[in-house]
């Protein structure tokens, strides 16, 4: 754990499921221009690139390759709230979200597994679940309260209200990107940590 500074990695565990939280019931008003085909081909997509990535394990279970991979997905995260929010509703925009959300899970197996490795200790990685779900809950609240009061200030456009939520995302994703950027520690000569 020495490649690892734990409060922050908490902090990250923590953001990361607030973004989950928030963002969970979003989907479904984003995904509405696409056909049910497309998510027969991501499926298939998904699959495939577990799979391969499963094959490459050898290559990456290491730490720099872990600060790498979710320094990778987190931006990927960002950039597909970002063109969200530039193209707004559109075909391409539920296109690019749903082809980065399932980006991103493909990566997915290989961080738990990653972060089993990494934190090895029973009771950090007890502290990172407990702060995954307190993440994830607070952001289901968050998320409720935050669609109540724009439904009390008369903002009901389903539409209006996710692509006000996406705002609210990408200034989260800032933040969880730089925790990632804090959380790993490399010696000298490669990248050197406060």
């Amino acid at each position: 754990m020495k490649n690892i500074k734990i409060r922050y990695y908490l902090y990250y565990k923590f953001l990361n499921s607030l973004f989950l939280g928030l963002s969970v019931g979003s989907v479904f008003v984003l995904y509405a221009p696409l056909e049910p085909s497309v998510f027969s081909l991501g499926g298939i997509f998904l699959a495939l690139g577990m799979l391969f990535l499963a094959k490459i394990y050898y290559k990456i279970m290491n730490i720099r390759s872990f600060f790498y991979i979710t320094l990778f997905v987190e931006t990927v995260v960002f950039a597909f709230i970002l063109a969200f929010l530039i193209l707004n509703y559109s075909y391409e925009s539920a296109l690019l979200v749903y082809i980065g959300y399932e980006l991103t899970f493909v990566f997915g197996s290989y961080l738990v597994r990653m972060e089993t490795i990494a934190l090895h200790k029973t009771q950090v990685l007890s502290w990172a679940d407990m702060m995954k779900q307190k993440g994830y809950l607070a952001g289901l609240v968050l998320s409720y309260l935050f669609y109540k009061i724009l439904d009390f200030i008369h903002i009901t456009n389903k539409q209006i209200q996710v692509y006000d939520l996406y705002c609210l995302l990408l200034l989260l994703e800032i933040g969880i990107i730089f925790t990632v950027y804090k959380t790993f520690v490399f010696t000298k000569g490669k990248r050197e940590k406060s």
